[in-house]
């Protein structure tokens, strides 16, 4: 019997799909490396999310391994050269959290642009601030998307459509000219777009390339009244530089969805200043996203073991 461990919680449709292809399912929810190395042993397939890890040891202890998917985007908790060279196959769910992340991005805005965040916390600890929470309205303002793939273009779309925002996007590769005339986005440099974006945003994965892509030097391009905001990758930041922005006042504020050690360590100095708003890798933390980021995983695994 084909047989399928699912080392992250997965939505139950999904779990139903396996069990209704006649697959045994092996659950533990995101096992030590080590832990990962004895269960892996005899499984045909493993399904993921951002955790558990599976680097090359776990990849070569899977003996029948044939399938690992990662329901959701990013594969940088999985080692694809150890699964190349093994020709062991490797998928994901990329259009799955598309809005969900992209909705996330708004929220993270106007929680810290209208100051929502900052006002909650006053108000429980009994304080009326409302004289410190003078905000700005998102209507009119440019919002610089780095990284245009499937979530920035769904950004570009509520910004355009929901608020009313100018959109310029930096990407490796330009957009075809029917996305760029419909969304009115322009293409410019990073270096550009921190200089005029009244907010940025960063869609880009985590490559050697993209690793602390926006440093000391890029934050200081950024214009005072701006803001940043993060639901990529972490490590896209240098934490040390951007507390140091937020603390200085290079920019306004940043609203942080993802973190270069999750989980966030207690007491970090991210957590003690008031011009940001954090929030614990939730982008892809709906009901709606889990839904289909674990159905398209588990149709890619059927198909794929069924055929082979």
């Amino acid at each position: 019997m084909v047989k399928v461990l699912v080392a992250a919680p997965i939505h139950p449709d999904a779990v139903k799909m396996l069990k209704d292809a006649g697959f045994e399912i092996v659950y533990e929810e995101y096992p030590s490396v080590e832990r990962l190395k004895e269960l892996i042993r005899d499984v045909d397939a493993i399904i993921v999310r951002s955790k558990p890890k599976v680097p090359a040891e776990v990849i070569e202890a899977g003996e029948k391994l044939k399938i690992i998917a990662r329901a959701g985007v990013g594969l940088d908790n999985i080692d694809l050269e150890a699964a190349k060279k093994r020709g062991i196959k490797v998928v994901n769910a990329p259009r799955a959290p598309m809005r969900s992340v992209a909705e996330l991005v708004f929220g993270l805005a106007l929680a810290l642009l209208r100051r929502i965040a900052y006002a909650d916390r006053k108000m429980r600890e009994g304080e009326w601030v409302k004289k410190k929470c003078l905000g700005v309205e998102l209507h009119g303002k440019t919002i610089g998307i780095v990284g245009f793939g499937r979530i920035g273009r769904e950004v570009a779309k509520i910004a355009k459509y929901g608020f009313g925002m100018n959109i310029m996007y930096y990407d490796v590769v330009r957009a075809p000219k029917e996305v760029e005339e419909e969304l009115g986005a322009v293409k410019a440099d990073l270096e550009e777009i921190l200089r005029k974006a009244d907010i940025v945003t960063l869609h880009v994965p985590l490559l050697e390339s993209t690793r602390h892509m926006i440093n000391e030097e890029r934050l200081k391009l950024m214009k005072k009244s701006a803001i940043l905001i993060n639901t990529s990758r972490g490590a896209v930041v240098d934490t040390e530089a951007l507390v140091k922005a937020l603390k200085e006042g290079w920019i306004a504020g940043a609203a942080l969805d993802v973190f270069e050690e999750e989980p966030l360590p207690k007491g970090h100095p991210l957590t003690k200043l008031d011009n940001v708003v954090l929030t614990p890798h939730i982008g892809a933390s709906t009901e709606e996203a889990q839904r289909r980021a674990g159905i398209e995983v588990v149709k890619q695994i059927i198909e794929y073991l069924k055929s082979s």
